[in-house]
């Protein structure tokens, strides 16, 4: 199988895997958030109802297109927990700069997702733009709800982690297919 014909079994792997990353995150913020910010728990108890449904969702259209979990599920859960954990333990400031960057991120793949399979796999386009509305609210929230933009060193940090991990579970189908629709529209 060409990375061409598996891309919606990778796309649907990785948005899965991400998922279980972000539900990581949010819990482990949740137990920290109890302590360091108190008022973020209704946004966060919020976000992990949106991820757990939004893993849900990419896990249910995964058996029609040959899709798997991602074997790198348990790097996204450790990932996910520490990094919940340490934002978490930075308070306020450092959750919302956690959500954004995060959410920043993978906004860029969702858009690239949306373009391709808007061309072919409706169901596909669909689930992800439905989902991507949800994810936008809270980049929304973290962006109106931060008293400044402390924390740009978690931010850059956690984007690049994150693109990693994009990259590392697609085994590179990110950035090809990211290329494929700038050669695409160039045309």
């Amino acid at each position: 199988m060409t990375w061409n014909t598996s891309i919606a079994a990778r796309i649907l792997k990785v948005n899965h895997g991400g998922e279980h990353g972000a539900i990581c995150i949010y819990s482990a913020q949740i137990v920290a958030a109890r302590f360091r910010a108190p008022d973020l728990l209704p946004f966060l108890n919020e976000a992990l109802v949106h991820e757990r449904s939004h893993r849900a969702r990419f896990r249910s259209l995964m058996p029609s297109r040959q899709g798997k979990p991602c074997r790198m599920m348990w790097i996204w859960a450790v990932g996910g927990a520490g990094l919940g954990l340490i934002s978490g333990a930075l308070g306020r400031e450092a959750i919302l700069a956690c959500t954004e960057a995060v959410e920043r991120t993978v906004h860029r793949h969702l858009d690239d997702q949306i373009r391709w399979s808007s061309l072919r796999d409706e169901e596909l386009c669909s689930a992800i733009e439905g989902i991507q509305i949800e994810e936008q609210e809270h980049i929304r929230y973290a962006a109106t709800h931060r008293s400044g933009h402390g924390f740009a060193w978690l931010e850059s940090t956690i984007g690049h982690a994150t693109e990693t991990l994009i990259w590392l579970s697609t085994r590179g189908d990110s950035t090809r297919l990211a290329r494929q629709l700038a050669t695409d529209a160039v045309v």
